[in-house]
């Protein structure tokens, strides 16, 4: 799985930019794309219409867009751009506005840019490096608050995004193989006995991503790993797949496309917050 620094290169940043919209601010994030040889035009485009058509649902922190569309032909190659912004703008999120920081994503298909993702995450969930990376004065500081110490710290969250995702998976098969054991009729227990929650954007490779990572982290603190599955998904697929989980997780403007799907759909304003996230899986399992 690609890192962050493999995604992020010097010439995709660039700081304190002058936009008058939202729009321009898209637009600055996916030039870099295209600068990067990351995507061709079209991807820009689509980016604008993804909030268009889905709402402004990629502003998932306050202060914070993500800014990315669906894979396509238009993706080159699985990238990011980073764009600071000299005065933040509404993007017309009810909660997260306005931003200053636009990260554009381009992803070739859902898996490869998992555990930048993740590391991506816990890096802007800490106060203190979002601050650092207010404060960076050019590219080569903003990496290397990125890369912490002596460039070791996105390869040490990289490390561990791995390392806990092939645990997870590990645990995963051991309770599938201990659940077919305890049926005793030869036959697997319903899948009921381990629970599903889904994490949903538009798209099912971006922000969702970054909600999952949070959730795995409040499901590991509680020590529920073993008996919770999350899974990232798009609109059009949680529909299907809603009958599988016991709840969904994603932001109001998605919340409003999902619908009535027959689960609980629960609200999460700051992606990146573990206690928002805590206080949602008590209420989900009343605890």
């Amino acid at each position: 799985m690609a890192a962050l620094n493999d995604l992020l290169p010097k010439a995709a940043v660039r700081l304190d930019v002058r936009v008058a919209d939202w729009q321009e601010a898209i637009r600055a994030a996916g030039g870099l794309l295209v600068e990067t040889g990351a995507t061709t035009d079209g991807y820009t485009a689509e980016m604008i219409r993804n909030v268009e058509e889905n709402g402004p649902y990629l502003v998932i922190a306050p202060g914070f867009a993500l800014a990315h569309a669906r894979p396509s032909p238009a993706v080159l190659r699985t990238g990011m751009s980073w764009v600071r912004l000299e005065q933040p703008v509404e993007f017309g999120h009810e909660s997260n506005d306005p931003v200053h920081l636009v990260v554009g994503l381009a992803a070739e298909d859902s898996g490869a840019h998992t555990a930048a993702m993740a590391a991506l995450a816990q890096l802007l969930a800490d106060p203190a490096t979002g601050q650092a990376l207010q404060e960076a004065t050019d590219a080569e500081a903003l990496l290397a608050v990125l890369a912490g110490p002596d460039g070791e710290r996105d390869d040490r969250v990289q490390e561990e995004a791995v390392r806990e995702q092939a645990v997870r998976e590990r645990a995963g098969d051991e309770r599938r193989a201990g659940d077919e054991r305890r049926a005793g009729n030869g036959q697997p227990v319903s899948a009921k006995a381990v629970h599903k929650i889904l994490t949903v954007c538009g798209n099912g490779v971006g922000t969702s991503l970054f909600l999952k990572n949070t959730l795995e982290q409040v499901l590991d603190r509680w020590g529920w790993s073993r008996h919770v599955t999350v899974e990232a998904t798009d609109t059009i697929s949680a529909k299907g797949k809603a009958s599988e989980a016991v709840a969904v997780l994603t932001s109001r403007e998605i919340a409003r496309t999902l619908g009535e799907i027959g689960v609980p759909v629960k609200v999460v304003e700051d992606f990146t917050s573990g206690p928002e996230v805590d206080r949602i899986l008590r209420d989900t399992y009343d605890v």
